[in-house]
Parts: C-alpha cells; structure tokens; sequence
C-alpha cells in the first residue's frame, strides 16, 4: 500500500451488504463509496436535527446558516443560552424549537447529556436514554446522531419516513412499513444497518 493510500471505514460493512442484498449491491454499485465520517460538532449535529424536523432541507440549510452567523461555529451552549428564545427565533425557529435548542443546550452545558464524553464505554441505548431525556430530543434525534456524528454502524432509524419509503419500494409494499415491521425487514444487514439506512436514503435520489 502507498504512503498516500487511505482505507476506506466501511470496506467490510459494504461486503457484507452486497453480499446479503441484491438490491442494496446494485444501489452501493451506482451511488459509490459511504461518506459517513464522524462530526466534531456533537452539539450542533443534535442542534441541525432539531432544526430540520418537519421543514424542507432548504428551508433548514437558511435557518442552519443564520444560527450560526449568530451563535458561532462550533456551537456553544452557554452562548446559545445567553442568545435566548428570541434571538433563536429570528433565525427562523418556531417558538417551541427554540426552546427545544435551549433544552438541549442547558443539558449540555450542565453534563447532564455529556455529548462530548460519549465514547465506546457508551453503548448505543444508554445513549438514547441519556439524549431522549432532554424535552425536544426523540428517539429519531437519537439515532441520527448515532449515525452521522459517532458512525455507530448498527443502527436502524425505524421511525424515519426516506428509509420506511426506502424499503417499501425495495420489497414492492402497498403502503409504508409499520416501524415494528421494520427490523425484520433489516435483520440481513446486521450488524451494519447503519451503513444500509445511509444507502436507503441515498436510493431515494437516484433515477
């Protein structure tokens, strides 16, 4: 191998995938290589997810923008918490967002939700538990960080709406998979269903 060379994280977890799964070789096969990679703004990927339920990615890319020209990049959570509800909702959030934000922020800055500690002595559930503990933060919270900020690589967001679309389509349903019904669906891709959700949502794009 070169000095330049770089392995790719996911190489074992897309072998097992494209062995198990036809459709899923064939989407891995057209979108390419996982660009999961951890974020060092634990706070603010939690922070992004707030922002983006129930409104388009447009729409929460412009919020994105204005809370950080206001708050700073990385995000503090003593600065989003002396910025208050009102400045939050200038950016563009709604009254109760905002303080969903200011929830969030308050349980980082006392270490009561320690998003920068959590590490591998940390298994997935206690840090759902510590996270969805937080007025705002749900379960679909929980399980985007687990996938985009730490690459936990066996989770499966059972109550996102592109991966529920993604695996109807997959198995020709009628209608949406219940949430339930949704592990037995996945139960090949363990243990990298976080890799495959990644791969669902990418399946939604492609043409």
């Amino acid at each position: 191998m070169s000095p330049t060379a770089t392995v790719d994280p996911w190489a074992k977890a897309l072998r097992h995938l494209k062995r198990v799964d036809p459709h899923l070789k064939e989407v891995i096969r057209r979108v390419g290589p996982c660009q999961l990679a951890p974020r060092e703004d634990r706070l603010g990927s939690l922070v992004g997810s707030i922002v983006s339920q129930q409104i388009s990615t447009k729409a929460a890319a412009a919020i994105s923008q204005r809370l950080h020209d206001l708050a700073g990049r990385p995000y503090d959570p003593h600065r989003l918490l002396e910025l208050g509800e009102d400045a939050l909702r200038g950016c563009g959030l709604s009254g109760q967002k905002a303080r969903y934000v200011l929830n969030l922020a308050a349980a980082v800055a006392d270490g009561s939700a320690p998003v920068d500690q959590f590490d591998e002595g940390w298994d997935d559930e206690a840090i759902i538990e510590s996270l969805t503990t937080i007025k705002g933060v749900g379960v679909w919270t929980a399980h985007m960080f687990l996938i985009f900020a730490l690459n936990r690589p066996d989770v499966l967001p059972i109550g996102d709406l592109g991966v529920r679309a993604a695996l109807r389509n997959k198995h020709g349903l009628a209608e949406l998979p219940k949430p339930q019904d949704c592990h037995a669906l996945a139960e090949a891709w363990r243990p990298f269903r976080s890799v495959a959700s990644w791969y669902l949502w990418r399946s939604l794009d492609l043409r």
